[in-house]
């Protein structure tokens, strides 16, 4: 293997520290180092101080578990929304795709994940169990699942209809408009927008996918 030799120990920590970003590899995490030294001090502090203050002072909402700069996110406090339909997503995200395609007037319910054995995530490591506190409330008429359309995901969906259905809820699922094996932020905004206004029942998924 290949080891760089670097001119700095200053240098070669802050590449590191770049590099254990998701996506970025050395020769990436070196440019940016060398992009970030080329800037005046100020600039530097400025870009330091939004990521501690960010990591100091983001909040996540007591309702959605969405990211928020106050107790309630700005979507569950809007009460131009729908609070009788849930959309529960992976992440935020999915969050943000979501609200990119402007087809969804609902709110939302962040799980923080989904279900994955191989990666020791199980039903208690995610947020399923407010969402159930919600729907028993009775003040929810459809739960929409737009978690990712693989294995996992799968999996989750089933998990979570199993919870629920026993509530007077609707329980429907984004079509596939999405493909098999995609994550919804990769998905381009129509599609996934017609995904969303064309949902199905769940049940009704599960029916078709065992012909």
């Amino acid at each position: 293997m290949h080891i760089e030799n670097y001119p700095s120990k200053l240098l070669e920590s802050a590449i590191s520290e770049f590099a254990g970003l998701p996506g970025i590899g050395r020769k990436t995490a070196l440019r940016l180092v060398l992009h970030l030294l080329k800037h005046d001090l100020a600039d530097v502090e400025k870009f330091s101080s939004a990521i501690i203050a960010l990591k100091r002072e983001i909040k996540y909402c007591s309702s959605c578990h969405n990211i928020s700069d106050s107790k309630m996110c700005n979507i569950c406090s809007d009460d131009k929304r729908d609070h009788s339909i849930i959309c529960v997503v992976e992440n935020i995200r999915d969050v943000m795709s979501i609200e990119n395609t402007h087809q969804y007037s609902g709110i939302y319910h962040v799980l923080g994940g989904i279900i994955s054995p191989m990666d020791g995530i199980g039903p208690g490591d995610l947020n399923i169990s407010s969402l159930e506190e919600k729907v028993a409330r009775g003040n929810v008429k459809e739960i929409i699942l737009a978690l990712s359309t693989t294995m996992e995901g799968d999996t989750t969906n089933f998990y979570i209809y199993r919870k629920l259905h026993k509530h007077p809820v609707i329980i429907s699922t984004i079509a596939r408009g999405v493909s098999i094996g995609d994550e919804l932020e990769y998905a381009d905004e129509v599609t996934l927008g017609r995904s969303i206004v064309n949902r199905t029942l769940f049940e009704t998924s599960i029916n078709s996918g065992k012909k």
